[in-house]
């Protein structure tokens, strides 16, 4: 049941992923047996593909794999449908343009693979995959996931009675249904605890759409730059499509 050539995975509203339907009846097999057979499938993203130089290529790469939280283990997690490349230096758009380094982006100054989050508004705190090498700031931020494991936990954390596209639509609210806060930044994503990991899945070059960035006006001609993919149709894909 489990074999590659008779199984696969189609996406959902919900989040959850069924067995391709070929008069296969699954009886008692629901949504624990799902969740285990996937966590079997899943690979950590190992440190060689945050390393890359090329972060548009990452973020591109980023879309369609599972971002992970497992905090005194309990665990949640969510397709990445979303993101956002940022360059670094070169990039006005970026918290490191032009070589900017303080406190809080210092971490976007080391190697890839660590999380990188910041505060926004005072309110939303924002999760970013700092990639590339030491001292080439680059970072994707994660925009949407289509939630996976623990969404009763994650409906709790953001205070919504009801599942709907609002629950990781935006990064404010990915954070918030992972319970990712400041406090993690500069955490590695190689552990147990965050950490990013591939089942496989891929979406096609007709899914993914580019865009400019969201919110970032002030970064003049950098600001046109398409460097934000989303997946076509996906209803936790934030903001209008552009």
């Amino acid at each position: 049941m489990c074999d590659n050539e008779t199984m696969r995975f189609k996406i959902g509203l919900d989040g959850y992923y069924d067995f391709f339907q070929q008069g296969i009846n699954l009886g008692k097999y629901k949504k624990e047996l799902r969740l285990k057979v996937l966590k079997r499938m899943m690979k950590k993203l190992p440190i060689s593909f945050y390393q890359d130089k090329n972060v548009v290529k990452i973020a591109i790469e980023l879309l369609g794999k599972i971002l992970v939280t497992n905090w005194n283990g309990i665990i949640t997690s969510g397709r990445i449908v979303e993101c956002e490349a940022y360059a670094g230096i070169i990039d006005k758009a970026s918290h490191a343009s032009g070589g900017r380094r303080t406190a809080r982006n210092e971490v976007m100054y080391g190697e890839g693979g660590y999380a990188y989050v910041y505060l926004c508004y005072g309110i939303h705190h924002l999760f970013n995959v700092v990639t590339n090498s030491v001292d080439e700031p680059h970072a994707v931020l994660i925009r949407a996931l289509d939630p996976i494991e623990g969404i009763e936990e994650m409906l709790l954390r953001t205070n919504k009675k009801k599942r709907d596209n609002t629950l990781t639509k935006g990064p404010g609210n990915v954070s918030k249904a992972l319970e990712i806060f400041t406090k993690h930044s500069g955490m590695s994503l190689l552990g147990n605890k965050l950490f990013i990991a591939d089942d496989g899945w891929e979406f096609s070059k007709k899914e993914i759409v580019a865009s400019p960035r969201i919110g970032v006006d002030y970064a003049g001609s950098d600001a046109l730059l398409p460097y934000r993919f989303f997946v076509k149709g996906n209803p936790f894909v934030s903001g209008k499509p552009r």
